[in-house]
């Protein structure tokens, strides 16, 4: 990857990202008339600058490797009207698989791919052996690639001085989305800020909550992604955007206002989500926004009538403007 390619893909990694949920039909198959009409609402009305497509939010492991590659296909088609990014993860627990949807997602038009951390056993989670996984599959495109880690998901932590080696010996690891403790991906930030240019790592994770502080305190420059983009927003009330905008103009004063304004609409999603159920929670939640969402696949378990009536007072009550 050359260095003007490399910082293409820095550069396209800017403002919001969202991570996608995947709508299915009652059937359970592939609603791809959905996943258009969502497609275009999330970078149309909301004005989000790249998806995160086929994450864990979007059920990649109930999907079919033909499956993922319609959902790609169709998503980068959708972005072009609006110069939107797309992020295709291709996390799996074959890597021959995870290397032929990281080709496919390059020859289809994706700016960059994304790959958790794979789960190994029996101690396999070397230094070398991690290195060599992110090795082999930035080896089978040229766009940028974005490292992955959840430590809860595959059982280990990538050390900030890991992901640093990773960005030194791979020339297109261009960032990571790092789900850890604040004060890990914060020294990870810093110690990327000091390495040479051609080997920063662009650094973020996916509390909404702290998306703000992130700009002002750790001067990041994308939000890298989870679904808080699309859940807490609508076409008439784009708060999330809005003191995004205002931070990075550093009229801070003013984004921090409108941060505290979305407190009740955070507080309406995430206390109105049953334990083990976010999947089907975050879709009903699409639902009363006018989004697709559908129902969940085995093995996640759907709402009660219960559930979904407790959904939709938090909803209503939130002050989210429809």
């Amino acid at each position: 990857m050359s260095s003007d390619a490399k910082a293409q893909a820095r550069h396209r990694l800017q403002g919001i990202w969202a991570a996608t949920l995947t709508p299915f039909q009652a059937d359970g198959s592939l609603d791809l008339d959905g996943w258009r009409a969502n497609l275009r609402h999330w970078y149309g009305d909301l004005g989000i600058r790249g998806l995160f497509v086929n994450g864990k939010q979007g059920e990649f492991a109930s999907m079919t490797t033909e499956e993922r590659k319609a959902t790609v296909e169709v998503a980068i088609e959708e972005a072009r009207p609006f110069d939107g990014g797309v992020l295709v993860s291709v996390s799996d627990q074959h890597v021959e698989v995870a290397a032929e949807l990281a080709r496919h997602a390059e020859a289809a038009g994706a700016h960059l791919i994304v790959a958790h951390t794979p789960l190994l056993y029996f101690g396999a989670h070397t230094d070398d052996t991690i290195a060599e996984y992110y090795r082999y599959l930035a080896s089978q495109v040229s766009i940028g690639v974005v490292l992955w880690n959840q430590p809860p998901d595959c059982g280990y932590l990538l050390r900030p001085d890991l992901c640093l080696r990773l960005a030194r010996e791979i020339p297109n690891v261009v960032g990571i989305k790092y789900s850890v403790a604040r004060e890990t991906y914060a020294e990870l930030t810093r110690l990327a800020g000091q390495a040479p240019e051609t080997e920063q790592l662009i650094v973020s994770s996916s509390p909404e909550a702290s998306w703000l502080d992130n700009i002002v305190e750790l001067g990041w420059q994308v939000y890298l992604c989870s679904t808080p983009p699309f859940l807490l927003q609508s076409a008439n009330d784009r708060r999330m955007h809005d003191y995004t905008e205002l931070a990075f103009a550093r009229r801070l004063d003013e984004a921090r206002a409108v941060w505290e304004s979305l407190e009740p609409v955070r507080r309406a999603l995430a206390d109105s989500r049953p334990a083990g159920k976010a999947a089907a929670h975050q879709k009903y939640w699409q639902e009363l926004l006018g989004q697709v969402g559908g129902p969940v696949r085995r093995p996640y378990l759907e709402l009660t009538d219960a559930e979904k009536a407790a959904t939709r007072a938090a909803f209503e009550g939130s002050g989210l403007k429809l």
